[in-house]
């Protein structure tokens, strides 16, 4: 059996009521990753592109079938533990938005919701969507000329930096994502 990790929504994907805890849920018939049968991720971060609801289970599962990148599908799944993840995710966001904030001038409200003040969260909103809506015009003559800049620049150099720029994202989504790994695995303390 393999622990992994899945999100659920009200019901399955297929119509059928989210079992409970501690019940097996078998599938019969074809099995095809993308299209049939039970699908988790052995990294609750990429369960979470896949999410059709806010409730993050870890699962055990059999009977694996074939393997992506970022998931897999199998013909057993149970359930060992869940919870409403919202305040989590919440939470991480808040992390990966202050781990840039240092990119921008942020007002004071934004800064206090990003600490954690749940009473800012709307204030914060109305913050941004001003700044947004006045320094829209701004940042996109900005990013056009930035993009036509790189246009023009030799090949090499704007292929090196296509290459520095992905291995930049690609850090910061592992970064990301081992951050992540660490507050559910808290989360999951007793069971994992």
């Amino acid at each position: 059996m393999t622990m992994a990790w899945h999100f659920v929504g009200e019901k399955l994907r297929d119509g059928r009521p989210v079992p409970a805890d501690g019940v097996k849920l078998r599938h019969t018939g074809p099995v095809v990753i993308c299209e049939s049968g039970l699908h988790a991720s052995l990294h609750p971060f990429d369960a979470l592109k896949y999410a059709p609801g806010d409730t993050l289970c870890l699962v055990e599962c059999g009977g694996i079938v074939a393997h992506q990148d970022d998931k897999f599908v199998c013909t057993e799944r149970t359930i060992i533990a869940r919870m409403d993840a919202v305040p989590l995710l919440r939470y991480f966001a808040r992390q990966q938005a202050l781990s840039v904030v240092h990119l921008w001038d942020a007002p004071q409200v934004v800064l206090e919701y990003l600490m954690g003040d749940d009473a800012a969260r709307a204030a914060a909103w109305a913050a941004t969507a001003t700044r947004d809506a006045a320094g829209a015009a701004a940042w996109a003559a900005e990013w056009a000329a930035e993009w036509a800049a790189a246009e023009w620049a030799a090949k090499d150099v704007a292929a090196e930096w296509a290459a520095e720029w992905a291995a930049a994202e690609w850090a910061a989504k592992w970064v990301a994502k081992d951050e992540f790994s660490v507050l559910v695995n808290d989360a999951f303390e007793d069971w994992i």
